[in-house]
């Protein structure tokens, strides 16, 4: 309970992103003092188990649990990230050019809601500012997925050019890309969800993957992050459409924009809500994918995940994999020890040997 009774207190006493960028600064630093890595793994990490240990993607995942983009946005502190018991995680989002984002105050607690509100808008160093990031890691310990989005100034109808350009510089790095186009903090992005766009898009995004598997010799992965704000018409579209486009999965759901429900003044602000009140459409979104791809389509399930009950109900919702955010903010690196021994108990409460014989079984 050493993060609950004394980092925790710390940390919401700071403005949240002083907070972050303290987090960020420390396992990055942690990663250059000699012994370090090895005693925060000591502390928080989660040893391989064949019950819950994955092959996806042709990527080998020791856990099915990882951290969603947004916390690393430069790949800063991959290796301390690998450290605390994640089966993998996504950098990013990430965007050709590096942006300052959006002005601050961007980032707002709400505890009661135990949610968090961002309107941060994709700042990032840029994309070849990450690519020598992770070109100078000499090893990882679990596989890393670059987050890619749209410059803001980029229009519209040339953001199929930023989403190539980072492909095109991150490719020999990255163990698999997701392509954002769900952020509600950049303008008019989440219309690239829709119509004709997101074709479009896609199209461009599995062409530059062509491009990049023969220049490299090495075939990776794209998957595409969607919004749970969507009616029922404009979601059976988006999937329908990325299951056509040749991507190897989907990731849901993003942060939203609702606020249904919300106890802390922090509501009124502007931005993605994530945490536990995302729980149960994120966890809709997942189950209504998986029953229009037949489950042919692999998902990572992403939203108010925070106790080893809410992933496994992704997991049966149809999620091969799932993601967590908010609830490292709030329970700590502890968390994936709990939702790591959590898991293996709900699988042997259900007669499962392993974790792909639960992934959409509420559907069976």
């Amino acid at each position: 309970m050493l993060y609950r009774n004394f980092g925790k207190p710390i940390f919401f006493k700071l403005d949240p992103e002083a907070a972050h960028h303290l987090v960020i600064g420390g396992l990055h630093k942690a990663a250059k003092v000699p012994g370090m890595i090895p005693v925060v793994r000591g502390m928080y990490g989660v040893s391989e188990v064949p019950e819950l240990a994955t092959d996806l993607f042709g990527i080998h995942f020791p856990s099915p649990i990882g951290l969603a983009a947004g916390l690393d946005k430069n790949a800063e502190a991959v290796e301390g990230f690998s450290s605390i018991g994640f089966g993998f995680m996504e950098v990013g989002t990430v965007t050709p050019k590096g942006q300052p984002g959006n002005e601050q105050p961007r980032l707002f607690r709400l505890p009661p809601d135990e949610a968090l509100i961002n309107r941060m808008g994709f700042n990032n160093r840029g994309a070849e500012a990450m690519a020598d990031r992770l070109a100078a890691l000499t090893s990882r310990r679990i596989p890393v997925a670059v987050n890619i989005g749209k410059n803001k100034l980029t229009p519209n109808e040339e953001a199929h050019t930023d989403y190539e350009k980072c492909i095109s510089i991150l490719y020999p790095q990255a163990d698999f890309f997701v392509v954002n186009i769900s952020s509600p903090n950049t303008p008019n992005l989440r219309n690239l969800q829709h119509g004709s766009e997101l074709a479009s898009l896609l199209k461009a995004v599995t062409d530059e993957m062509d491009v990049q598997t023969k220049r490299c010799g090495t075939r990776k992965s794209v998957l595409v992050k969607i919004a749970p704000d969507v009616s029922d018409g404009e979601l059976e579209f988006m999937i329908d459409t990325i299951q056509n486009s040749g991507v190897s999965g989907l990731i849901a759901t993003n942060t939203t924009i609702s606020r249904d429900g919300l106890a802390h003044d922090n509501a009124k602000e502007t931005g993605g809500l994530s945490g536990k009140p995302l729980k149960a459409r994120s966890t809709e979104v997942v189950s209504r994918a998986y029953l229009q791809t037949g489950g042919k389509l692999p998902i990572i399930g992403s939203g108010g995940i925070f106790t080893a009950e809410d992933a496994y109900e992704k997991i049966r919702a149809g999620a091969s994999l799932v993601e967590i955010y908010t609830a490292l903010i709030y329970e700590g690196p502890e968390i994936n020890r709990k939702l790591h021994r959590g898991l293996r108990e709900l699988l042997r409460r259900d007669g499962f040997s392993h974790i792909s014989e639960a992934v959409g079984a509420d559907h069976r």
